[in-house]
């Protein structure tokens, strides 16, 4: 076979060129989603159920990702220190976060009734609880609080890290408690949490 027939040249379709292989889509930056802190209380307030309080309390107080929500055990709550220690998350990185007084005693309430066995929230059969469950959870709250914008588990750790950098706190205390590997990623916040802040008026006020 000749030299010239292993060569693969530009890519045809119905006769015209196809050049879209050459230039790769450009990833698309969007600022993250958050709700207010009226709004995240607006939801505690319309949970009843205790482990379901825990459980929105934790997404939102701690900034967890719904997968280190699922994987907490008891073992992990250290109540002494006020730490929630997360083995194992993302990039195979372990860290520690802080544990709100108040989700101390709404913890302790929970496992009094509950008494979970390995994890410190479990399923029929004590099996792992299940992440559409969590997602229902966080969904059916915002719906109580008339929220009318769409609220996932992941939006209240947003809504952590928006609310904390807007509090003062240090960017790179923020990104160590998102168990982010490099600061950029947290520096998103940044942007949101300026704005919010921002005295400037819009010219529309100003007519």
């Amino acid at each position: 076979m000749a030299d010239f027939l292993l060569f693969r040249g530009p890519k045809f379709s119905k006769g015209s060129l196809v050049l879209a292989h050459l230039y790769p889509k450009r990833k698309r930056n969007t600022l993250p989603k958050f709700i207010s802190k009226s709004e995240a209380k607006r939801m505690f307030e319309a949970t009843s159920n205790l482990k379901h309080q825990c459980i929105l309390q934790l997404l939102y107080g701690a900034g967890l990702r719904l997968s280190e929500l699922l994987a907490l055990q008891i073992k992990d709550i250290d109540s002494d220190n006020l730490l929630i220690h997360i083995r194992n998350a993302k990039g195979k990185k372990d860290r520690s976060v802080m544990l709100s007084a108040k989700l101390l005693e709404t913890l302790r309430e929970y496992f009094k009734q509950y008494r979970p066995k390995v994890y410190l929230f479990e399923g029929q059969r004590k099996a792992q609880y299940s992440a559409k469950s969590v997602q229902n959870i966080v969904k059916q709250a915002a719906q109580k609080a008339k929220i009318t914008c769409p609220v996932t588990p992941h939006i209240l750790r947003h809504s952590f890290a928006t609310h904390l950098i807007e509090g003062g706190t240090d960017i790179r205390y923020v990104q160590e408690l998102l168990g982010h590997n490099s600061i950029r990623t947290t520096e998103i916040y940044t942007h949101v949490t300026d704005i919010a802040k921002s005295r400037i008026k819009s010219p529309l006020d100003t007519l």
